[in-house]
């Protein structure tokens, strides 16, 4: 009878010490989409930031290699089912949602980083994009540049005007970037980046939009040997985050993660003041540098005047988006 009511105590503090102990938090995933280099990638240097002050908050999280949990569509859908709490993701992806984040895709738009940030974050774009896309499970936490403003890559000739632009065919992200293209004289096919080298080698694609740094991140540099720094757009990512995750969280760990993207959006934008010597990186690799005249890069503004009007984004949307930026 002794043993039976110690065997009682026993197990009645064992299991108030269960009730007791808080429950330990779950791991963070963050999936990446490049390669973990903190001296190529500047989506990388975000991801990485982010994660380092998480953990020092004591919010354990993890990266995941690009495509280990799945293609960006796969995450997109995981982080609005709450079964990813964090990716990093193209900038178009919550455009099936609410297309006001195109803004920051219209050419020769913005003129550096600097606009791009007061646009968000002292403009309030960021919480205007939110405000669509919570609802659906998916809050943009941050934007992320990938290096200079986006230019010309192709393996057929120089482009040094806008008409050198006829008989190329280009990758294209979306229909969006196809329609640009057109505007340009030249024609676009969306492939997926996974396809892109295959793409390359084939003829499929000819060549693609993007900041410099990417050939020499993915390897392209051995079928890409024109580039054109036309400086279309910025070049940018977003962090995408799970809604029922974040809003799930305490008001202490909600404020954790405000200041690790805080953190993430500060290395990524001194990261970017390191990459100067990508033209240089670029030329050892055998790729021809061209840059455009003040005279050709108002006429790659002047053709590009069918994407403002294209109805991508709305007259309202554009005139909030300039507000916003300011002059």
């Amino acid at each position: 009878m002794k043993a039976t009511f110690r065997r009682l105590i026993q197990a009645t503090a064992v299991a108030a010490g269960v009730m007791l102990a808080a429950p330990a938090m779950a791991q963070i995933k963050v999936a990446l989409d490049s390669p973990p280099d903190l001296q190529g990638s500047g989506s990388y240097v975000w991801a990485h930031a982010f994660v380092e002050s998480l953990k020092a908050a004591g919010m354990p999280a993890e990266e995941f290699q690009r495509g280990a949990l799945g293609g960006d569509d796969e995450l997109f859908d995981q982080v609005s089912q709450g079964l990813l709490e964090v990716s990093m993701s193209p900038l178009g992806i919550t455009g099936s949602i609410d297309s006001t984040i195109y803004g920051l895709r219209l050419p020769y738009f913005f003129d550096n980083m600097e606009q791009v940030d007061k646009a968000l974050y002292e403009g309030g774009m960021l919480a205007a994009i939110n405000e669509k896309t919570t609802p659906k499970g998916v809050r943009v936490l941050g934007v992320n540049t990938v290096g200079q403003g986006s230019g010309i890559f192709n393996s057929k000739k120089p482009v040094e005007k806008v008409e050198d632009m006829a008989g190329l065919r280009m990758r294209a992200l979306d229909e969006s970037q196809i329609d640009l293209f057109k505007a340009w004289g030249s024609t676009g096919t969306i492939v997926a980046w996974a396809e892109v080298p295959n793409a390359l080698q084939t003829g499929v694609a000819d060549g693609y939009l993007n900041p410099p740094v990417v050939p020499l991140l993915f390897g392209h540099t051995d079928f890409l040997k024109f580039f054109t720094d036309a400086e279309v757009s910025p070049s940018l990512r977003i962090t995408i985050v799970s809604e029922d995750w974040y809003s799930g969280l305490s008001e202490e760990d909600r404020k954790k993660v405000d200041a690790a993207a805080d953190a993430a959006n500060k290395a990524n934008r001194e990261w970017l003041k390191t990459q100067a010597p990508v033209y240089e990186k670029l030329e050892a690799a055998g790729v021809k540098i061209s840059r455009l005249t003040p005279e050709a890069r108002a006429a790659f503004l002047k053709a590009s005047q069918p994407v403002y009007d294209s109805g991508l984004l709305t007259k309202e949307q554009i005139e909030a988006w300039t507000k916003a930026k300011g002059q």
